[in-house]
């Protein structure tokens, strides 16, 4: 089912009906979302729910078997549809930071203004140094990746992956690589980008943090969406007997 905001606005992103499979097996089965300017949807679910695969379907990094996929008001799945043009309206962190270990910082958050978009370097570089400054880590610009913490990659490439102000951010798992004494540095510049008004998709493990930062959280289970609603209905009076279980096996799921 999707679920829209009565804004009378169109949504940044409208998955409909979408599915996707690897050789027999369906990993997507008929998904629809909506997700609206703004907005932060946070999918949870049990590995192998289909939750990265989605988000990989949406960056087309994995083609579907049916179904449309709408950027704004293009369909990104139109195989008429310059593919590297649209990703270049999406940002992406996966849970494996990614970042090119023979740049060095600034060079990996500017390297796609520049290259992609043609901004010139040293605007590049001044945009670079401001969102470097912003997740605290300026003094690191000039570093390669390998000098960096796993919590300071990781928020390298976020800052990497909003350096071109795009449309929408899908976050991956972006926790599920990191140290637990690391993880809160990260969930933190998320919360900052929530406060700044970008619009995210994020698949996490973290129900802790889906509870607080989420407008609306969406649990998949065998490439279905089985419950879409706030965080408060979700977490706390969920409707169907397949959330309550899944949340019933998590331990302790809305410590704090």
């Amino acid at each position: 089912m999707t679920v829209e905001k009565t804004t009378g606005k169109a949504p940044v992103l409208d998955v409909r009906g979408v599915y996707k499979k690897f050789g027999d097996h369906a990993v997507l089965r008929g998904i629809d979302l909506a997700v609206h300017k703004h907005e932060i949807v946070v999918l949870i679910g049990a590995s192998g729910s289909g939750k990265s695969t989605l988000l990989k379907a949406i960056n087309l990094l994995e083609p579907i078997e049916d179904g449309q996929i709408m950027l704004g008001d293009t369909d990104i799945t139109d195989p008429r549809v310059d593919a590297d043009k649209a990703r270049a309206r999406i940002g992406v962190v996966f849970q494996h930071y990614n970042l090119f270990p023979h740049m060095n910082v600034l060079d990996n958050v500017t390297l796609a203004a520049r290259k992609v978009f043609g901004t010139p370097r040293a605007e590049a570089e001044a945009r670079g140094i401001e969102l470097l400054t912003r997740i605290g880590l300026a003094d690191k610009a000039k570093d390669f990746p390998d000098r960096l913490s796993g919590g300071q990659q990781q928020r390298v490439a976020i800052a990497r992956a909003i350096a071109t102000d795009p449309e929408l951010l899908l976050l991956d798992e972006i926790t599920s690589a990191l140290d637990p004494q690391l993880v809160g540095e990260v969930l933190d510049l998320v919360k900052e980008l929530k406060e700044a008004g970008s619009t995210i998709v994020m698949a996490t493990h973290e129900m802790s943090f889906a509870r607080r930062v989420a407008d609306r959280v969406v649990y998949l289970k065998d490439g279905v969406i089985i419950e879409s609603g706030t965080p408060e209905q979700i977490f706390e009076h969920p409707t169907r007997e397949e959330t309550r279980e899944f949340l019933s096996r998590l331990r302790d799921p809305f410590s704090e």
